[in-house]
């Protein structure tokens, strides 16, 4: 029994890229990660340190000659976490066409280019782990996130449909994180309460009434899941959103 639990979810000798890992979910996801014997290395557009890449994800040419670097320099990677903070707030009425492209590049853009340039790598391996950290908008879009909405939506469909042109042993899932206690959903408490009029408390409160576990998620218990995503045992999960919200979905 003792050789079972150690062999699981086992990712020794694995390479790991984070996007977006210096804090909240993302840093969550690293280290779950690096607990499960991966090398994780981390981009974000803050990163500073060993094991890092600098990088605004925006920039799909820069991305795209920083990663080619890595990858001669040091090898291979076979996880691959797509994890950026999402658009601001506002209606979608409000939202102007250049809001819809900036988001689709941080998102969709940089994704699709990181899979292009890692799939190689996966294939010749014979394991690739994908995993999207998106949002529970994909299956009811969250009033106020007009542009989330949108281009998280357009992450899912395009997830869904690489699982079906991925090899095999190279598996896609996307993750939709309940309300969770990261920087960025202070951010948009406090942007929220300035819309309505509301006190932030108020905003937090209103959310909760609708989780039935009654409170915020730590970001450790997304990591966790997402390791096990990108774990051996995960071989046969492919193509899913799996919402991590503490049962706040209405809808099946």
């Amino acid at each position: 029994m003792a050789l079972q639990e150690e062999k699981m979810g086992n990712l020794s000798g694995k390479r790991a890229l984070v996007c977006g890992g210096t804090h909240g979910i993302g840093a969550a996801s690293a280290e779950a990660l690096r607990e499960r014997g991966a090398t994780v290395t981390i981009l974000a557009r803050s990163a500073t340190g060993t094991n890092t890449l600098a990088c605004d994800l925006e920039d799909i040419t820069t991305l795209t000659t920083t990663i080619k670097a890595e990858l001669d320099a040091n090898g291979a990677f076979e996880v691959l976490v797509n994890n950026s903070a999402g658009p601001p707030a506002g209606p979608l009425l409000e939202a102007a066409p250049a809001d819809f492209e900036k988001a689709l590049r941080r998102h969709l853009f940089a994704s699709h280019t990181l899979v292009k340039l890692l799939l190689p790598g996966m294939r010749e391996a014979g394991y690739g782990r994908i995993i999207n950290i998106i949002s529970t908008s994909v299956k009811e879009p969250i009033p106020g996130l007009g542009v989330s909405n949108t281009v998280r939506g357009a992450m899912a469909a395009w997830a869904k449909t690489l699982s079906k042109e991925l090899p095999p042993s190279v598996t896609i899932n996307s993750i939709l994180p309940g309300y969770t206690a990261t920087q960025r959903l202070d951010e948009l408490k406090q942007s929220l309460a300035k819309q309505r009029g509301v006190t932030p408390d108020a905003v937090e409160k209103a959310w909760l009434a609708t989780v039935p576990e009654g409170r915020l998620a730590q970001p450790s218990e997304l990591g966790a899941v997402i390791a096990f995503l990108a774990s051996p045992e995960a071989g046969f999960v492919r193509g899913v959103v799996l919402p991590v919200d503490g049962g706040r979905l209405s809808s099946i």
